[in-house]
């Protein structure tokens, strides 16, 4: 599909757009997708995107409807994915919690910052559209391939009668990968089936004598995230993986590298360790509290290139935005498709939204006796870095959108680097006032970055929904205010399932949970602590730049296969830190679930069904993310009202080996039997 489809509306008829039923609509799903990429988030720091699910949802609902059309769809489509969108600031909001300011999500103050940061979003975003959307030459994946199945799915006299089995089978895709991804999470928790096949050892002394580990997670949401991500960002993965568990990790718990940390005096976490010490814990210790720092180095190294390579489009984008302003200010007539909420009121939700942020800041201060006295400091400080750093990672993020898509845009890596800038940002304010570097201090720094994070993750939907709504001729002002919609229904879902998980299982680093089973919130965690490093000056450096090193000897390796094979070959340096961050069973399963998309696109390639099977692919595994995650928050529902940790326990623990075994069996069967029925469904519609 091209921009061409814009001058031509898929749909005739009354020109139904805003309507309460699709907002209500909308909402029930944007709540739905926003659950599940809570918890998804918060287990292995991904979320997908819920744009293509949202909108095969709403046109087999809609159709009920004689008077639907196209549009109406879109509204859906975009207050569900804004929605889903929202859940991402869980990247930052756990980390006051980990650093001890708060021991749960107070419910007014998470919702507001989330909708302040989140209108902003909106805002900033909507003069970037012409420049991005219309004007540049960005390929903007994801919103393309949601035009595409609202195009076929949509009511319309173009529409035929494949079009609708399509949608009627994409919509039981989604079904059946939920419910078989939420059955085999209930036996998990039954323990019938293991969750994860992992296996620690001590290696020989010809292999220096280290220890490493290896393993897979079995979970369904996993293997659909990892079709989502596709094959190049899979791999890159992998090679992370290796980096950490086959050469670092062996490397810094060898007995010769310890022996020589100690010899000079250089820090390290294993010379701290028991001699003797279990593999697991060894091998764990030394990726938790060393490895990672090594990938957050890859990581800000990888968002600092992008930015670089992202400077000179972005001027000409924001100085494109500007002259067509002038001109639509001087009087020139907007086709209906080129109608933007007028700039007087962005302007005016702009400056309000600022108000509420600084309402929120100077409370902050206001109610801790060490930055009362510099409260206007730091709200005047705090206003400033949101207007020009958000704008400017409003800009980024929605760039990257369009060039690499909504799920595959590095906003954790700007989250980063928000982070670090407003942690020595605050040093200079302690420098200032002569304040102490406590918590509070630390805690105000996350919370300014929660709302540029804020910011960075609309912004980076908002353009994408935008691109959609061009190509199927939708009105920009109404999906604007359907993006504020989604907005408000995301930030309200939030904190309720935040507090569920934190109650149900608690944060890595933070209070336990009745279960004791921590969710990584691997972006979150690192947030964090680069916050209480930075601040309190104990940050490993050494770490991070050896891991910056290794980010720029990536950037350079990726540049010679890009440019070696023409762009065929890549290997995207953010997602090699990812996988050096997330934990090994959790990258493994990633990995797989990219090579299994990788295998079923190839399969169905040559077929005549070859577009609709890849549509069905997306489906399938947008469902298992949906299934399990909904069925594991209800979960943590379950376990805090009952106070009991394993609520669905049908088996007594101490059968790991056999549940390990029967559950390899049954997700291998499981996900065989589903990517075939996916292919043999799709040759039938």
């Amino acid at each position: 599909m091209t921009d061409t489809a814009a001058k031509t509306p898929p749909s005739t008829g009354k020109r139904i757009e805003l309507t309460l039923r699709a907002l209500v609509l909308g909402c029930l799903l944007a709540v739905i997708f926003t659950a599940a990429n809570t918890y998804l988030g918060l287990k292995v720091g991904l979320t997908f995107a819920s744009a293509i699910p949202a909108a095969v949802i709403s046109m087999a609902i809609l159709r009920l409807f004689k008077d639907s059309t196209i549009w109406e769809n879109m509204t859906v489509q975009t207050v569900a994915s804004v929605g889903g969108a929202m859940s991402s600031i869980i990247f930052v909001l756990p980390g006051l919690v980990m650093v001890g300011w708060w021991t749960g999500f107070p419910f007014w103050e998470s919702v507001l910052i989330c909708v302040f940061g989140g209108v902003l979003g909106v805002t900033f975003s909507i003069p970037l559209r012409r420049a991005l959307v219309v004007e540049a030459n960005l390929p903007y994946p994801e919103g393309v391939a949601a035009a595409e199945v609202l195009t076929v799915g949509s009511r319309g006299a173009e529409q035929t009668e494949s079009a609708v089995r399509e949608n009627s089978a994409g919509l039981w895709v989604v079904i059946t990968g939920a419910v078989v991804s939420a059955g085999y999470a209930l036996l998990v928790a039954g323990r019938v089936f293991a969750a994860e096949a992992t296996k620690f050892i001590k290696l020989p002394a010809a292999l220096g004598g280290g220890a490493t580990g290896v393993g897979f997670g079995m979970q369904f949401a996993l293997l659909g995230a990892g079709h989502l991500i596709g094959l190049s960002v899979g791999l890159a993965q992998l090679v992370g993986l290796i980096l950490a568990w086959c050469i670092a990790v062996p490397i810094l718990t060898s007995p010769d590298t310890i022996a020589w940390l100690t010899a000079h005096g250089i820090p390290s976490i294993a010379t701290t360790l028991e001699p003797g010490v279990a593999a697991e814990e060894l091998a764990g210790t030394v990726w938790s509290r060393e490895v990672r720092f090594m990938g957050a180095g890859v990581i800000g190294v990888a968002a600092i290139w992008t930015l670089i390579k992202l400077a000179g489009p972005l001027i000409g984008g924001l100085t494109s935005a500007l002259a067509a302003n002038r001109r639509r200010r001087s009087g020139e007539v907007l086709d209906l498709t080129e109608q933007d909420i007028p700039i007087n009121i962005v302007a005016g939700l702009s400056v309000a939204c600022l108000v509420g942020i600084g309402f929120i800041l100077a409370w902050f201060a206001n109610s801790n006796p060490t930055l009362a006295g510099s409260m206007p400091l730091l709200v005047g400080g705090g206003l400033i870095y949101v207007v020009f750093i958000g704008f400017a990672v409003a800009a980024i993020c929605g760039y990257m959108a369009g060039l690499i898509g909504s799920s595959n845009s590095p906003v954790s890596g700007v989250g980063i680097l928000a982070i670090v800038i407003a942690s020595v940002l605050m040093l200079g304010v302690l420098a200032l006032a002569g304040l102490p570097a406590d918590p509070s201090v630390v805690a105000f720094a996350l919370i300014v970055t929660a709302v540029v994070f804020a910011v960075a993750v609309i912004a980076n939907d908002n353009l994408q929904d935008l691109k959609t709504g061009q190509l199927v001729a939708a009105t920009p002002w109404r999906q604007q205010t359907a993006l504020i919609v989604g907005v408000i229904a995301g930030a309200i879902v939030i904190p309720v399932i935040l507090n569920l998980l934190n109650s149900a299982f608690g944060f890595e680093g933070g209070p336990k949970g009745i279960a004791d089973e921590p969710l990584a919130a691997p972006q979150a965690t690192l947030i964090s602590a680069l916050a209480r490093g930075v601040i309190g000056g104990d940050l490993r450096w050494d770490l991070i730049g050896l891991g910056a090193v290794i980010g720029v000897v990536i950037i350079v390796i990726d540049a010679i296969l890009s440019g070696a094979t023409k762009g065929k070959m890549k290997l995207p340096p953010l997602a090699v830190g990812i996988g050096f961050y997330l934990p090994a069973a959790v990258t493994t399963m990633l990995v797989i679930g990219a090579i299994c998309g990788w295998f079923y696109d190839k399969a169905i390639k040559n077929t005549r069904f070859a577009d609709v099977g890849r549509r069905m692919g997306v489906l399938l595994a947008s469902g298992l993310i949906v299934g399990e995650s909904l069925f594991l928050v209800m979960t943590a529902g379950v376990i805090v009202g009952t106070r009991n940790d394993a609520p669905f326990a049908m088996l007594p623990e101490g059968s790991t080996f056999p549940a390990m075994l029967a559950g390899i069996a049954a997700f291998l069967v499981l996900t065989l039997a589903m990517y075939g029925w996916v292919r043999r469904r799709s040759a039938k519609v």
